[in-house]
């Protein structure tokens, strides 16, 4: 942590520069490398089978956003919340409705980055608080120190984070206005990775909020990569997994600029460059370990490791359920009948299988003669997508 005293921050050019102006041939190419891979992830299987993994990631992205802040939950009480089955231990309970608010927030937020809302704006942060904690009851939605968090609103106090102190509640529109000016304005196809990063720290240095920041920011982030990552691989995912870098990196790019060389702004252009190139990387990996665990051949492989494990331990799953499941993943839903043939089973034996396939949640079926989908259930992860989401596979809080 910098030893440097707190400095006041009541004009917008002292949060310049807002976009790095330098090293950014290198960070662009990588940039189109992460969008290119993304698009061609979203290309990989069936859009129904996207839909099942973009829920995962939504459940993802609650448990990863609240743990970065020290509050997260279990993956399987987040599962039961999902289904309205609140433990009845108080804290556990709060922890599950801050999780599923956040998940409801997220989809709505999509929705409104579908209909044309700008992510990267002061007015969708605000939209983003709004979201979040509109859902949650007053008790579920208190400071540390007792303050009530008001959903949307601006904080009207002075607060300190760490050694930054944040601009004055009375200085607060003209840097959000700032911010509006710089992000959210088009740009480049290209640069959106770049932009979402340098947006991501400067309105965390602005902490419009009393509280709340932090799952803000992230809500913000996720929505303005929204377009590029379709909801199939997670930042959160990412920060959480770096947690401690993560706010080392965000707390390094409020440094004051360091001699002639920095930048022309009031703030390190350097660091900031830095701080976009970490968090660059952080989704390079998370595209690409999504992209490797979506190849065709290995997916197969992997559906037929969790067929061959749940058959010799569970005698209602057989093995012929392989080739079925793996039609789902890539094909999309599929009508009973034809599920139930390409088993290569009796009609009885077949169908039992397949009843048995949907009680145990490997398929999933609106109704009696809709036809079944794949899922990506919490205990078949080890197996289907191995790595990505392991807290689900520990032992409960």
């Amino acid at each position: 942590m910098r030893n440097t005293p707190i400095a006041r921050y009541t004009q917008p050019h002292q949060f310049e520069p807002l976009l790095p102006q330098t090293g950014l041939d290198a960070l662009r190419e990588r940039s189109r490398g992460v969008i290119e891979q993304s698009l061609r992830l979203s290309a990989a299987v069936h859009p129904d089978t996207l839909a099942s993994l973009r829920e995962l990631v939504r459940e993802m992205n609650s448990h990863y956003s609240n743990r970065i802040e020290g509050q997260s939950t279990h993956p399987h009480n987040i599962g039961r919340a999902l289904r309205r089955d609140f433990s009845d231990k108080p804290d556990v309970a709060r922890l599950q409705r801050v999780a599923l608010a956040h998940i409801d927030a997220e989809r709505a937020l999509e929705s409104a980055v579908d209909s044309g809302a700008t992510a990267l704006s002061s007015t969708f942060i605000q939209q983003a608080h709004g979201e979040l904690y509109s859902r949650l009851i007053e008790a579920d939605r208190l400071t540390t120190e007792g303050e009530v968090i008001q959903p949307g609103q601006w904080r009207t106090r002075q607060v300190a984070v760490g050694r930054h102190e944040p601009p004055p509640s009375e200085a607060l529109p003209a840097f959000l206005a700032r911010f509006d000016q710089v992000y959210a304005r088009p740009h480049l196809f290209e640069d959106q990775l770049i932009v979402a990063a340098a947006a991501h720290q400067r309105m965390a240095w602005i902490h419009p909020f009393i509280d709340g920041n932090g799952r803000a920011c992230r809500l913000q982030t996720h929505c303005a990569l929204w377009p590029l990552s379709g909801g199939l691989w997670s930042v959160s995912r990412g920060l959480a997994r770096r947690r401690d870098e993560y706010y080392e990196r965000l707390d390094a790019a409020d440094a004051p600029r360091q001699g002639d060389l920095d930048g022309r702004g009031n703030l390190s252009e350097e660091e900031l460059r830095r701080w976009c190139e970490w968090f660059v990387g952080i989704c390079e990996d998370q595209v690409s370990f999504m992209t490797r665990l979506f190849h065709l051949d290995g997916m197969k492989t992997r559906i037929q490791a969790l067929i061959s494990f749940r058959a010799a331990h569970d005698k209602r799953i057989r093995p012929e359920a392989a080739l079925p499941l793996y039609h789902l993943f890539l094909a999309g839903p599929t009508a009973r009948g034809e599920f139930q043939q390409m088993t290569g089973l009796g009609e009885r034996t077949a169908r039992t299988l397949l009843s048995n396939l949907i009680e145990t949640g490997l398929v999933t079926s609106t109704g009696h003669v809709a036809p079944v989908r794949f899922v990506f259930p919490l205990d078949a992860l080890l197996f289907l997508l191995p790595e990505l989401y392991p807290e689900a596979a520990s032992r409960e809080d």
